[in-house]
C-alpha cells in the first residue's frame, strides 16, 4: 500500500448509504486522539454483517455521512493521551469502536483498549471482540445458560456463530450446530458441536426433536432470523429462551405473542454494541482469555483480505462464501 502524507492514513470510506461497491479506498485526516484515549496501528479489523448494515443506512446506530466503517479492530498502541494511565506503547491490544476500524489506525478509549492474548495473533484478535463478546453476553448474561442444557446455535459456521458453539461447550452445554452443507457442519463439528443438522437437507425441528428425545432446545442462539428464527421456534423447550443477536439472512423474525404463551418461552434479545461502555465488558474478555489460553476457545479466520478488497470481503460475508471470521489487513 503506498506511503501516506503525516497525519493522513488510508482508509475506506462510506460517503453514501448503499451495499459494498459503494465504498472507496481514500486518504482521509487520522482520528483525533481524545482525553482517555489511545492511538492503535491497526494490523487488522474484524468484518461484521452489521458493517453490511451500516453502510446501507440500517443498523440501529448510523453515523453521519461521511464515515469510516468497522466495529473491531486489532493492533499495536502508537500514541497515547496525556492522562492515559496503565498501557504503554508497543501494547498489543484490541477492542470495539462505533465505526473507524476499517483504516490504518484507529481512535480507542483506553478503557476499551483490552490486552491480545499471547497465544493470538493480530487476524484473529481483530475477529474476537465482536464474536466472541456477543456469544459470552448472550449465552452468560442474557440467555443464563447452564451446564448439561441443550444449546442450538443456528448459523453455527459464521463467526458469531463458532465462538456460540465453543462457549456453549465451555459452559458445559450439549451443543447442536445448524449449518449449510458438509464443509461448514465439519467446522462447527470441529470447534465442538456435539450434534450437527445440516439445515439444506434436514428439517430442523424434526432432528432436535430426535436429539432431545422430544424436549427441545432449553435455548436456541440466533444471529440469522427469518426462517432460521422460524425453524427455533418450533423446536425450542418448555420454559426455553430463544435469543436475538442479528438478523444475517436479511429478514427479522416474528414472534406471536400466542407460541410465547403456549410454549412458556422467553425472547431475549442482545445488541453488543450497547455494551460498549459497561464495566463488565472487561470481566467477560478476562474470563474469555482464561479459556482461549487453556485451549478450550480457538478462533478461526476463515479469510483475509487487504484494506483496498473492503467490498471483496464484505461481498464474501454476505454470501457466505467463508466459514468463520473475515477480516481486512491494512
Amino acid at each position: 500500500m503506498e506511503s501516506v502524507p503525516h497525519g493522513s492514513m488510508r482508509a475506506i470510506v462510506c460517503r453514501r448509504w448503499g451495499d459494498p461497491d459503494d465504498l472507496r479506498l481514500e486518504s482521509v485526516p487520522e482520528p483525533a486522539l481524545r482525553p482517555g484515549g489511545v492511538r492503535v496501528a491497526v494490523r487488522a479489523a474484524g468484518v461484521n454483517y452489521a458493517d453490511l448494515l451500516t453502510i446501507a443506512g440500517r443498523y440501529q446506530e448510523n453515523p453521519p455521512l461521511p464515515f469510516v466503517p468497522g466495529f473491531e479492530v486489532a493492533g499495536e498502541i502508537v500514541e497515547m493521551a496525556a492522562d492515559v494511565r496503565g498501557a504503554r506503547i508497543g501494547d498489543r491490544v484490541m477492542g470495539m469502536l462505533p465505526h473507524g476500524g476499517y483504516a490504518q489506525t484507529a481512535v480507542l478509549p483506553a478503557a476499551g483498549a483490552l490486552p491480545i492474548p499471547p497465544s493470538l495473533d493480530f487476524a484473529r484478535a481483530a475477529g474476537f471482540p465482536v464474536a466472541y463478546g456477543t456469544a459470552y453476553g448472550a449465552l452468560v448474561w442474557r440467555a443464563r445458560l447452564r451446564p448439561r442444557e441443550r444449546l442450538l446455535v443456528l448459523g453455527a459456521a459464521g463467526g458469531v456463530g463458532l465462538a456460540a458453539v465453543e462457549i456453549g461447550r465451555a459452559l458445559g452445554a450439549t451443543v447442536i450446530a445448524v449449518a449449510a452443507g458438509d464443509e461448514r457442519l465439519a467446522l462447527a463439528r470441529a470447534h465442538g458441536a456435539d450434534h450437527l443438522i445440516d439445515r439444506l437437507r434436514e428439517d430442523v425441528a424434526e432432528r432436535v426433536g430426535e436429539i432431545a428425545s422430544g424436549a427441545g432446545a432449553d435455548v436456541v442462539f440466533d444471529p440469522v432470523g427469518g426462517e432460521a428464527f422460524e425453524a427455533g421456534l418450533r423446536c425450542i423447550a418448555s420454559e426455553g429462551r430463544l435469543v436475538v443477536v442479528g438478523f444475517a439472512s436479511g429478514r427479522v423474525g416474528q414472534l406471536s405473542a400466542g407460541v410465547a404463551l403456549g410454549k412458556n418461552i422467553d425472547l431475549i434479545g442482545c445488541y453488543w454494541g450497547a455494551y460498549r461502555n459497561d464495566d463488565r465488558v472487561r470481566k467477560a474478555y478476562e474470563e474469555l482469555s482464561r479459556w482461549l489460553e487453556a485451549g478450550r476457545l480457538a478462533p478461526h479466520v476463515g479469510a483475509s483480505f487487504p484494506l483496498a478488497e473492503a467490498a471483496r470481503a464484505l461481498r464474501a460475508l454476505r454470501d457466505r462464501e467463508v466459514g468463520g471470521k473475515i477480516v481486512l489487513t491494512p
